[in-house]
């Protein structure tokens, strides 16, 4: 393990089409204690309702808003929000109106290897069904509880 300083802009970008994630910090790095992405992504999008089984996974969201869903509840979250999950709670979330960046924090470190699956499919120009995007996300101990939004990738 070793420190790590990055710049604005720094990290390694993982480009999946509709939206864009920097790895900021990774389990190599962590000791797999913790992983950090920032994620650049376009109005209306957001991933299905699903379940982290292996990690709490937490949102800071930089610009823009988000619209947060945890178990049956709804939660509008602006510029300045902190949300927290733990392993094993049903959420996913919407961004809103306009273009809006966050940090997705995963402790202890998970998720890598699904989004690097999905910035390689992009690269390849491969569309996953969706069966094969719960394939990914089960190998990540994501569970996919609801339905693929439309316009996710």
């Amino acid at each position: 393990m070793h420190a790590v300083v990055l710049a604005p802009g720094e990290g390694r970008t993982l480009d999946m089409g509709p939206f864009r994630m920097t790895l900021k910090v990774d389990s190599a790095v962590t000791g797999s204690g913790l992983t950090v992405l920032e994620a650049d992504e376009p109005p209306d999008f957001g991933p299905p309702l699903h379940i982290h089984e292996d990690a709490g996974e937490a949102f800071y969201v930089l610009a823009g808003e988000y619209l947060i869903f945890i178990e049956q509840a709804q939660h509008s979250c602006p510029a300045g929000s902190f949300i927290y999950i733990p392993a094993g709670v049903e959420h996913g979330f919407r961004v809103g109106e306009t273009h809006s960046r966050k940090l997705n924090i995963y402790v202890p470190s998970a998720m890598e290897g699904y989004f690097e699956g999905l910035a390689n499919a992009n690269l390849e120009n491969q569309s996953l069904s969706d069966e094969q995007l719960s394939e990914l996300a089960a190998s990540h101990f994501m569970r996919v509880t609801g339905p693929m939004p439309e316009g996710y990738v």
